[in-house]
């Protein structure tokens, strides 16, 4: 079971300058300490990262009914934007100063559903290759008993 971050935390956008400065564990590490404030869609869709190791990050998030689609269970995109952020910090994870990324390509397998009921959720996404300007991860998101909901597969760019 994995508890939700600190729900203090600040959220916005660092500047362009700051985010090339630091490398991807440094920066990640910021935003888990507070020094970087956390995204606005994570705020927004009750998400944040909650672990970083070197090719490895942990999101928690939190499903409720306001996520629900009109046949009531939580929104694929919900589930697709928290496999996404892990899928995408796990390769940001590797980053040089200087160097920055984008997702050109990404694939979602729905499980089970996501419920208010799935508790606490925890995604982890981890690096699979990373070469000089294509990384590829995969995400798996679990319910708060270890039962497994979708999982994911995506493909990111390195650019200087």
């Amino acid at each position: 079971m994995i508890s939700f971050p600190d729900e203090s935390r600040d959220v916005g956008v660092v500047p362009r300058e700051v985010l090339l400065a630091e490398g991807g564990m440094v920066f990640l590490r910021g935003m888990l300490s507070g020094r970087h404030p956390s995204a606005p869609y994570a705020a927004a869709m009750d998400m944040d990262l909650a672990e970083v190791e070197d090719g490895r990050v942990v999101f928690a998030g939190r499903p409720s009914a306001r996520f629900f689609n009109p046949v009531g269970t939580i929104q694929g995109g919900w589930a697709a934007t928290i496999l996404d952020a892990a899928m995408a910090h796990c390769i940001h994870t590797t980053l040089k100063v200087g160097e920055n990324y984008t997702t050109v390509e990404m694939k979602i397998s729905f499980v089970r559903p996501v419920m208010p009921s799935s508790g606490i959720v925890r995604c982890e996404g981890r690096v699979i290759h990373r070469g000089s300007r294509i990384a590829t991860s995969e995400g798996r998101l679990f319910d708060d008993r270890g039962r497994l909901l979708s999982h994911g597969s995506e493909t990111c760019m390195i650019l200087d």
